[in-house]
């Protein structure tokens, strides 16, 4: 579902509605059928907020946009995503993991 231009255009929604709500994207990687995301995102924020937000709002509008994605699926997103805090990992090998990402699914 994330292709033809809907992959380009959820990477600006993304960024946008980042620097709105006070999050950054320090990494970002869209697949087909899901996103990678590496958020720094304040704790009296949460993460649960920040991809709630994305989620809604990307949904909205892209089929808005995207009108034949209106007819592929009754919703662009589900409810449910992975969450895990990168702690004393180095940003660099988790940046790394998920720039891999596009290239690994295509072997």
């Amino acid at each position: 579902m994330l292709v033809n231009g809907v992959d380009v255009r959820l990477k600006e929604l993304i960024q946008s509605i980042a620097a709105e709500s006070h999050f950054e994207v320090i990494e970002m990687e869209i697949m087909p059928d899901h996103v990678h995301l590496l958020l720094e995102v304040d704790p009296q924020f949460g993460i649960h907020k920040a991809v709630k937000t994305i989620k809604g709002k990307t949904s909205r509008i892209l089929r808005q946009e995207f009108h034949w994605l209106t007819t592929k699926l009754p919703t662009l997103w589900t409810n449910s995503y992975f969450c895990s805090t990168v702690g004393g990992a180095p940003l660099g090998i988790v940046k790394q993991y998920i720039e891999s990402q596009k290239t690994s699914q295509r072997k």
